[in-house]
């Protein structure tokens, strides 16, 4: 973190950062149950309703207020929490920003993973799409991440979220902390030659959700200015986990260089893989 903007960004979003342990939450407040939170907004939705904008939007539905209040706090704690993990990145012309994977997640921020494994989330993402939905494999840093822009000019540019799974792979966004003009724009319907392309934007709050089939969305995040802070959170769940062998080394080799670094993809990969023997 060079710039001396960002670090005066950095200084004042982490100034009240504490260990993300279940010593350290009394006095932020006791960490939700992620099923119970959940089932508990989702009762509220006319599911059906959302559905049918999901099918009609060609598997792309946005909301603005999703998460319970006090998950949407936890994600913000536990975010600020993760600042001096994250791994920056800058691909020319394309990428440039911050990143968590979940192997950093895993250690310092349990709640995330239990929020995605969430048997109430993930059975009302499958009313939404109409697909069985799994849980990405152990050793893909993608299934949950943290992204943070805290530098000028971070964003990234148009692109889908390219499946290398033999099945599809859906995407789950949750807007966490934005301070900041960043924008997530998008088309609908580009992979239909029957509908025309439908463009959009939003600026997704905290606690707000983006869910999307990650072939069919055509989509970017805009630049942030000077002085701004924004941190998202994706979960990746797919309908088959399998994947072959050259597919997983380019999926690899794209994370590696593009998200988390080497040392955390293949670091990570190899020690599940000794686990395992």
């Amino acid at each position: 973190m060079s710039t001396q903007a960002e670090d005066d960004v950095i200084a004042q979003a982490s100034s009240d950062r504490v260990p993300v342990t279940p010593a350290s939450v009394e006095a932020f407040g006791a960490v939700p149950e992620a099923d119970r939170a959940v089932a508990g907004r989702t009762r509220q939705f006319d599911t059906a309703r959302l559905s049918k904008d999901f099918a009609e939007q060609g598997a792309f539905l946005y909301m603005e207020d999703f998460l319970a209040p006090e998950v949407t706090a936890q994600l913000v704690h536990s975010a600020r929490a993760l600042l001096d993990e994250v791994n920056r990145n800058y691909l020319p012309g394309h990428k440039q920003g911050g990143s968590v994977s979940r192997h950093t997640i895993d250690r310092l921020a349990p709640f995330i993973a239990e929020l995605y494994r969430s048997k109430e989330l993930i059975g009302w993402l499958e009313k939404l799409s109409g697909d069985k939905l799994m849980v990405s494999p152990p050793d893909d840093p993608h299934a949950y991440a943290l992204y943070y822009y805290t530098r000028p000019g971070d964003h990234i540019g148009w692109h889908y979220d390219t499946s290398y799974y033999d099945g599809r792979r859906y995407t789950l966004l949750l807007g966490v902390v934005d301070e900041s003009s960043c924008r997530l724009d998008y088309e609908l319907h580009t992979k239909n030659p029957d509908v025309p392309d439908v463009p959009g934007s939003v600026q997704i709050p905290p606690g707000g959700l983006v869910f999307f089939d990650g072939d069919k969305l055509r989509h970017r995040i805009t630049p942030a200015a000077a002085n701004e802070f924004r941190v998202s959170l994706t979960f990746e769940y797919v309908t088959d986990p399998n994947m072959r062998p050259w597919r997983r080394f380019i999926s690899n080799m794209k994370d590696a260089i593009a998200y988390f670094g080497f040392r955390q993809v293949f670091r990570q990969m190899i020690q599940r893989k000794g686990a395992g023997q």
